[in-house]
């Protein structure tokens, strides 16, 4: 395929992944407003639909061959989500904040990747599942644990279960629920096909012009496959719902990472990763620590933190590019 042709069928799969996954999101969110799901639920919803580009592009390039270029993808991708979604969201609204015992499972779910894949299957089992059923089944626990309201438990289903705020409008369309999963589903087979179409022209493309695969996947693919996430996440960052953009952006990292131990063949390539890639994600882990350190603060975190984290994230590229 010849850059002629490769560039323009770049740029539509591009457009087409992203209309999709935006659609998807927003269908997604307007089901969860339409059955009151609390924001817990509506974020990890909202990181299932986002999260389809990237998981889609990097997998469809392992299929490929393209090992590197799908470790980067996820790299890339979970380095930006930190940076766009939390980090900007905090500089465009002034703060960032959520109840302490959101952020704590949040973080402790979004850390679970990181362990090798045995220990993360266990651990898994033991915070992944009451934390589902604390997001679904708050009220229910609230209720019974009714005599003793000031207990953990009943703190951590009652922050799990923040509905929307008032700012929030409501779901006033008339589509019915059929018409909207039949469109979720158009939706996947747009994602599925256009995360298909730009990886293969961008690896011809990134043969053609000498890309790095470090650049192709982690400053190219990554971010570019992450807009849809970004563009959701400060739309709940203005609205001030912190847990559902929180929840939105470790629960998509986790997916990523997941998606990196759950495939034997990506699973494989993340364990024979050279320098720069073990770089790329020790610097991953730590950017993740310092984001949860930043919520941690009392007051949540501000302009300054936002700011320091989108500095970090251009640091990381900059990085990146060198060491190409």
């Amino acid at each position: 395929m010849s850059p002629a042709l490769a560039v323009p069928l770049f740029l539509v799969s591009l457009v087409v992944t992203l209309a999709a996954a935006r659609q998807f999101a927003r269908r997604l969110d307007r089901l969860g407003v339409r059955f009151g799901f609390p924001e817990a639920l509506i974020g990890l919803l909202t990181a299932l639909a986002a999260d389809g580009p990237e998981i889609c592009s990097a997998l469809f390039a392992l299929i490929k061959g393209a090992h590197d270029v799908g470790v980067g993808v996820l790299v890339g991708s979970n380095g930006f989500n930190l940076a766009a979604m939390i980090g900007l969201s905090a500089v465009l609204t002034g703060r960032v904040r959520l109840p302490r015992e959101v952020l704590a499972l949040e973080g402790l779910v979004g850390l679970l990747g990181w362990l090798s894949p045995a220990g993360a299957t266990g651990l898994s089992a033991v915070v992944v599942g009451p934390y589902l059923t604390l997001v679904i089944a708050g009220p229910r626990l609230l209720e019974r644990r009714s005599h003793r309201p000031g207990s953990p438990t009943a703190r951590l289903a009652r922050a799990l279960h923040e509905h929307p705020g008032p700012e929030r409008p409501p779901d006033s369309f008339e589509d019915p629920t059929h018409h909207l999963l039949g469109l979720i589903v158009v939706d996947v087979a747009l994602i599925v096909a256009g995360s298909v179409g730009m990886v293969e022209t961008a690896l011809t493309l990134g043969g053609d012009w000498h890309i790095p695969s470090a650049v192709l996947g982690v400053l190219v693919l990554g971010p570019l496959t992450s807009i849809p996430n970004a563009a959701t996440a400060v739309r709940l960052g203005r609205a001030g719902r912190g847990a559902a953009l929180v929840g939105e952006t470790f629960n998509s990292n986790t997916i990523n990472l997941a998606a990196g131990v759950i495939v034997p063949s990506l699973f494989v390539t993340l364990t024979d990763v050279g320098t720069l890639g073990s770089l790329q994600l020790a610097w991953l882990l730590a950017a993740t620590l310092f984001t949860l350190t930043l919520l941690a603060v009392p007051g949540g975190m501000r302009r300054g933190g936002g700011t320091a984290l989108i500095a970090l994230y251009f640091a990381f590229a900059v990085g990146t590019l060198v060491g190409s």
